[in-house]
């Protein structure tokens, strides 16, 4: 392995993307990170340049990488190893996944009357539609 060369799981931690290590490794064999669109192992070697796609639904994130690390970096300088390229469409996704929608009651309202409970069921059906 020469210098600009580094283990997937080990770089995925280093660039703060997983907590640990171990969990970097499992996303790796669970299928959740590819590079190039190919699924690796953990012990995939990663290049400068390659691009990094984490699976951490509902969203994809994708990350090129512009440089490699063995040691665990700052947050501060993250951007120095791996540059963010995930579409915005992919990040609305995550908050689309937050929104309750409709369907949801502040606390303390108690359960809709059966005037209000048709007029949810009758705008979920036009959603469907």
């Amino acid at each position: 392995m020469t210098g600009n060369e580094i283990r997937i799981d080990k770089f995925l931690w280093a660039v703060r993307l997983y907590k640990t290590r171990s969990i970097a490794s499992e996303a790796c064999r669970s299928g959740k990170i590819s590079v190039n669109n190919i699924q690796v192992k953990p012990s995939y070697t990663v290049k400068q340049g390659e691009i990094i796609m984490v699976r951490k639904m509902p969203v994809i994130y994708t990350f090129e990488v512009l440089t490699t690390t063995a040691n665990r970096v700052s947050p501060k300088i993250v951007a120095d190893f791996i540059r963010d390229i995930t579409p915005e469409e992919e990040k609305n996704k995550k908050l689309l996944a937050k929104n309750p929608g409709f369907g949801y009651r502040p606390k303390g309202f108690g359960r809709p009357t059966k005037k209000e409970r048709r007029t949810i069921d009758r705008f979920n059906d036009n959603l469907s539609i």
